[in-house]
């Protein structure tokens, strides 16, 4: 009759007991409903169609494109990643910045250079013969750029008033 074999198992010293299952970020569910998330949404939907069109063209020959292009996308991802941090309340847990000026800050330097890069688009369309497809391009992606702007115009409002009540709060 064989015995059974004991199997002898090292146990390191005690560890300490984290608690990894649960996550620290949490998500939102009514910011994307109010103004200022529906603002953000139209912003990078806007902006996107921007970079999106005039990406999709001979840019590259016109200066003025490549400008569009840098700015479109420089403030794409600033949306996108301040969408992000409001979504996931990431805002709330680092108090020590200042959102709401930060958030005005760019919303108005993006709404005054929106509007210059709407104008260099606007101005570029004549750059190609009416009807190609650069020309198509070019004149939705300056429609877009016009509407981004005015996006960008109603989030710098919303900021400019968050901004006001938390300062007269203080």
């Amino acid at each position: 009759m064989e015995r059974p074999v004991a199997v002898s198992v090292r146990r390191s010293p005690s560890l300490p007991d984290y608690n990894t299952s649960t996550s620290t970020l949490a998500f939102d569910q009514h910011f994307t409903t109010t103004l200022k998330g529906i603002l953000l949404q139209a912003e990078i939907i806007c902006g996107m169609l921007v970079w999106i069109l005039v990406g999709g063209t001979d840019y590259f020959h016109l200066p003025a494109l490549c400008w569009v292009m840098f700015l479109s996308i420089l403030f794409w991802i600033l949306t996108v990643s301040l969408f992000i941090i409001y979504l996931t309340g990431l805002h709330n847990r680092i108090p020590h910045v200042p959102w709401t000026t930060l958030s005005l800050c760019i919303n108005c330097i993006a709404t005054a250079l929106y509007l210059v890069t709407a104008v260099v688009d606007a101005l570029s369309v004549n750059q190609d013969v009416r009807g190609r497809h650069n020309y198509n391009c070019w004149a939705a992606s300056a429609f877009f750029a016009f509407l981004t702007t005015l996006c960008y115009a109603g989030s710098s409002y919303l900021s400019y008033r968050t901004w006001k009540t938390t300062e007269e709060e203080q």
